[in-house]
């Protein structure tokens, strides 16, 4: 140990190689305690793309554009900010009717999303529109993604570690909801699906939103057809089109209503 203190003697020894896993620790219990003081039992996870704007933005984009190509993009961008619409009436239905705005002190189904702009933005914006705590695992980045003004401030999180961060977004959801998205969202979506389909992990709902998006970017018949995937496999996830169609669904598969339904 003596050798070991003298080797990492002028150098941040938190910081070190051998102090990793103390870090991953660390960074682990920091959100798992102020979750469970918050009382937030379980989560419905929210992913998509950080690219897509709300519709403000999206509007005000369009008014600058000057060139034609500039045109064209915003005017893609006013388009898919209906997803951005989709996503806050997301948040505000689950936070309403889920469990977050009990007073028991136990809250079921809080929003969580990785606490960026976009998609993620809408779904904690529709929970703070609903007057229930949202969940922000925000993540470091080399261009720095600062956290969206919709998180609740104490149930926002910033992690160094992607490991951990994806621990957090799995050990308390219920369900998950994905969103039109690029690398990051296949990658979230993707990882649950395999422990899904490994019953590594409890057999959640999962719910795509567009169908035009996923039947166009993703050929899960394909997989099927060519034997990577079962038959059975196709029935991991559901595709959706709209906040109360995917209520509907998640209800359908099971997803556990804690307190009663609100009148719209």
């Amino acid at each position: 140990m003596a050798q070991l203190f003298a080797r990492l003697r002028g150098r941040g020894f938190l910081q070190s190689d051998e102090m990793r896993a103390m870090r991953l620790a660390l960074e682990f219990s920091k959100a798992d305690l102020a979750l469970n003081e918050k009382g937030i039992v379980s989560t419905i996870v929210v992913f998509g793309s950080s690219r897509i704007l709300s519709p403000e933005q999206a509007e005000e984009a369009l008014s600058r554009a000057q060139d034609s190509g500039a045109v064209e993009r915003a005017k893609k961008q006013k388009q898919l900010s209906a997803w951005y619409q989709e996503a806050r009436a997301f948040g505000r239905i689950v936070s309403e009717r889920g469990g977050a705005l009990t007073g028991d002190g136990q809250r079921q189904n809080v929003i969580v999303t990785g606490g960026g702009p976009g998609i993620m933005e809408g779904a904690n914006r529709g929970a703070a529109e609903a007057g229930a705590p949202s969940i922000g695992f925000n993540i470091v980045l080399p261009i720095e993604q600062p956290p969206n003004p919709y998180t609740t401030p104490d149930l926002t999180f910033c992690f160094h570690y992607f490991a951990i961060r994806k621990m957090h977004f799995a050990m308390r959801a219920n369900a998950l909801a994905i969103f039109p998205g690029g690398l990051g969202t296949m990658d979230e979506l993707f990882e649950i699906l395999a422990l899904k389909q490994t019953r590594k992990c409890a057999q959640m709902p999962v719910i795509l939103f567009s169908r035009e998006y996923w039947r166009t970017v993703v050929n899960f018949t394909a997989l099927e057809d060519l034997g990577m995937i079962d038959s059975q496999d196709a029935g991991l996830f559901e595709i959706v089109d709209s906040a109360e169609e995917a209520w509907d669904a998640l209800v359908r598969r099971g997803l556990t209503v804690h307190t009663p339904l609100r009148e719209p």
